[in-house]
């Protein structure tokens, strides 16, 4: 898993050097919407690889050929993730990571909330909503222009699925204010960290307003960019180390865990900045940076 993504990484920063070298002060961030987005499935992918065991169970039973199929994901995972990261053919692996998030949906989390019930359950199902959502999103930006109305339809869907689940988790973050922020589930703020509480008010406060402006499609640019710039902050400061000191365990599922934690709030990134991606920059920026073009009005996304 380690290895996968760094490699994804190393790629990931390759390919965004022009991109970042051109944009202007925070947008830079948003320069690197593909490699948060696309590195973490590398993760995943060979997480399903190398711990098939556990993965197992969470096959539907009904479905045939199950190891197969678990085997497949994961070498679909990864495929899909370096077609992210170098930005070559995201109209479909876009596409397909969002079915594939959607599947997922459907056959193991839905059921799965049902039966077991439990904020922890749910979360995991807007979670991985939002990381279909952003799938559809960066498909529709790819194919801009050549996908008419395809295209729009999956921006607005991704959209749509993002903003309930910025919603969510900012709801989530004020009814449990000590857990690791940006995606909260289980695990808690380490002792280390200073003002735990107000950390999470905050993180849960700008998750709140960034999606009420995702959902009625105005400043999503804007909004997008700085929650997306928030949440790579935490991602440095707070689970850098978490995962550091997981790794230094000699106990395997504790690196795992420290791994995952990290990859996950790096997708949910990601996904957020895959918004900020969607929306030109406006162009007072774009006249800035250029100083050519006639003024025109941002696009509502």
């Amino acid at each position: 898993m380690s290895a996968a993504g760094l490699s994804l990484l190393a790629i990931g920063l390759w390919t965004a050097r022009k991109k970042f070298a051109r944009a202007r002060g925070i947008d830079k961030v948003v320069a690197l919407t593909h490699l948060c987005y696309g590195m973490p499935f590398a993760v995943f992918g060979a997480e399903h690889l190398s711990r098939e065991g556990l993965l197992l169970s969470m096959v539907p039973p009904y479905m045939p050929w199950r190891l197969f199929w678990l085997y497949f994901v994961g070498v679909a995972l990864i495929a899909a993730s370096l077609s992210i990261v170098t930005q070559f053919q995201v109209r479909w692996s876009g596409l397909l990571l969002g079915i594939t998030m959607f599947l997922f949906v459907v056959m193991l989390y839905i059921p799965g909330a049902v039966t077991v019930g439990g904020r922890i359950a749910w979360t995991v199902v807007f979670r991985e909503l939002s990381f279909g959502g952003a799938g559809c999103v960066l498909a529709g930006t790819a194919m801009s222009g050549k996908g008419g109305g395809q295209a729009q339809i999956l921006l607005t869907v991704g959209r749509v699925l993002i903003a309930i689940t910025a919603i969510f988790f900012g709801v989530q973050h004020f009814l449990h204010p000590l857990g690791l922020p940006g995606v909260p589930l289980l695990k808690q703020m380490p002792p280390w960290v200073p003002a735990c509480t107000l950390i999470d008010y905050l993180t849960g406060a700008f998750l709140l307003v960034a999606g009420f402006c995702f959902l009625w499609g105005r400043k999503t640019r804007l909004a997008a960019t700085y929650l997306g710039a928030w949440i790579l902050l935490l991602l440095l400061v707070i689970y850098g180390p978490v995962m550091i000191t997981a790794l230094a365990d000699p106990d395997p599922a504790r690196k795992i865990e420290g791994i995952s934690y990290f990859a996950d709030t790096l997708l949910f990134g990601g996904v957020i900045l895959s918004l900020a991606c969607a929306v030109p920059i406006p162009w007072t920026e774009n006249r800035f940076v250029t100083r050519t073009g006639p003024a025109q009005k941002e696009p509502v996304l």
